[in-house]
């Protein structure tokens, strides 16, 4: 399934809210070696409010993955929360890795366009609160929300299936974490 052209390489971590897909993600760029510096996407400053999953992974396919494939050259446009709008764009250095995390990252449009894909995963039990502690207070009103769109991620995307690699929440080992850092190092 790997993109048979372009730079850089790009690595796409999914997983449901609170699953540990962000601790992941910024293990893997502190591990990575000396001269590998990955870009680090979150979905998180890409989607478009509390009812934006499903804006994420297009917004990701059209205006940066493909682009970068096709041309060398990808952007992504931050959602202000505070606002509630679109801001600034941010163009992405194709010279460097990109790591690309958030619930919805792997659709069938977006998983094709990665040459490493994740799925990481944890129980409800543990993601809940993990997630409320993180975000804030705030979370907690709008988690049966953005529960609710995860939910219609997985029936229409089965985003798991796309995985090359998988990993519980507990599976932030040091050997996992090497092992991806290894392969950006190696692109």
């Amino acid at each position: 399934m790997a993109p048979e052209r372009g730079n850089p390489f790009i690595l796409l971590i999914d997983g449901p809210s609170g699953a540990g897909k962000t601790t992941l993600a910024r293990a893997v760029v502190a591990a990575s070696p000396a001269g590998v510096e990955p870009v680090l996407i979150r979905l998180d400053d890409v989607y478009r409010g509390w009812n934006g999953l499903a804006s994420a992974a297009p917004h990701l396919a059209g205006h940066l993955l493909r682009p970068l494939r096709e041309t060398g050259r990808g952007r992504w446009q931050r959602y202000d929360w505070e606002a509630g709008a679109l801001s600034e764009w941010h163009e992405v250095d194709a010279s460097r890795p990109l790591i690309v995390e958030g619930t919805g990252a792997l659709t069938a449009e977006t998983a094709p366009l990665a040459d490493l894909r994740v799925w990481v995963e944890a129980e409800d039990a543990v993601r809940k609160p993990r997630a409320i502690a993180r975000q804030d207070d705030d979370y907690a009103d709008y988690w049966d929300m953005w529960q609710a769109q995860y939910e219609r991620h997985l029936a229409a995307d089965d985003p798991r299936k796309y995985a090359d690699l998988e990993a519980t929440s507990d599976e932030r080992s040091a050997a996992l974490v090497a092992e991806l850092a290894a392969r950006l190092a190696r692109a």
